[in-house]
């Protein structure tokens, strides 16, 4: 068995995330209780409201102290993963279980990431929209057409999640107008997604440069697994910093489906996702065929994952 740790990101969160968790494991619990930000992340994930998980600024610390939870009772259980990775602020998460930052280092980091993206999204109307069952060269080329045919638009693919699921992002209007060409192209349908800014595109770019900047004040230790990033969708590069791939990441695609991809290749034939949801498991299913997947998002999932690493050695 080789595993990878996958993690969830934005989008993931639902009221109610990790409270059997915290209920009923000690190592979870400590986690959650030792985490400090200026709100009441425990309360705003075991009851919400969801309009106000939702908000990036507290979406991204809850969602990454579900994944430092999850982490410990792994780490505790003496599981070791082949590598890790992440969709976007997964990404994160992955390189905190990669030894990069410390607990509390990785969450006041994606604090002040969630704050960051939500600062620069602010004051501007965008739409995102999931395109399922069309290629993503298709859709490249659809959004350089609306883009050249209309300049005062913009519409790019920011996420490329798996096979035949890519996400457009951009204004309202070069949004809307890719979607009719991609429908018309063959599309099978386009999913409205409900998103608070245009994240990984050029409108993210002064959180890119805060990111920067904050960067400059913490330290970054030595991978003590791969981790494969999303902008790459490889493993580190001499030629790369992990402060300069997650200054790029947040204003720039995601490449997800080939990082999934690049996973096979490693003979990674066990996931293990981490985040409330199934989501990344779906993109795993849809992309490469034969890899087992486990999601951990409660109490119930958590023991089934745990069983399966101890049949399979990781324990």
């Amino acid at each position: 068995m080789k595993t990878v740790w996958l993690f969830a990101g934005q989008g993931s969160q639902k009221v109610g995330m990790g409270r059997d968790l915290y209920e009923q494991n000690e190592v979870f619990r400590r986690i959650v209780d030792e985490a400090q930000f200026d709100f009441d992340a425990k309360k705003l994930m075991f009851d919400g409201p969801i309009e106000e998980l939702s908000r990036t600024r507290y979406t991204q610390p809850c969602m990454a102290l579900f994944a430092a939870g999850v982490t410990a009772i792994l780490r505790e259980a003496g599981a070791v993963p082949d590598a890790a990775a992440g969709l976007s602020l997964g990404e994160y998460s992955a390189l905190h279980a990669a030894g990069v930052w410390d607990t509390n280092t990785f969450l006041k980091l994606v604090a002040f990431r969630g704050e960051q993206m939500e600062l620069a999204a602010k004051g501007i109307a965008c739409r995102m929209s999931a395109v399922l069952g069309l290629d993503s060269s298709t859709l490249e080329k659809i959004c350089t057409a609306v883009v050249e045919k209309t300049p005062e638009c913009y519409v790019t693919v920011s996420n490329y999640n798996c096979t035949g699921q890519y996400v457009l992002c951009g204004t309202e209007e070069g949004v809307l107008a890719a979607e009719k060409e991609a429908l018309a192209a063959g599309a099978k349908r386009c999913m409205p997604l409900a998103v608070s800014g245009p994240f990984h595109t050029k409108y993210m770019k002064p959180a890119g440069d805060a990111l920067r900047e904050y960067f400059q004040n913490i330290s970054f230790r030595e991978m003590q697994i791969p981790v494969y990033f999303n902008r790459t969708a490889q493993t580190i590069r001499k030629a790369e910093t992990i402060p300069k791939l997650l200054e790029e990441q947040v204003q720039s695609s995601i490449y997800m489906e080939d990082t999934i991809r690049r996973l096979a290749e490693a003979e990674i034939d066990t996931v293990i996702e981490i985040g409330p949801g199934r989501a990344l498991s779906g993109f795993v299913k849809k992309t490469v065929s034969g890899m087992k997947t486990y999601a951990i998002e409660d109490v119930k999932s958590l023991e089934m994952a745990l069983e399966a690493l101890k049949k399979g050695g990781k324990i």
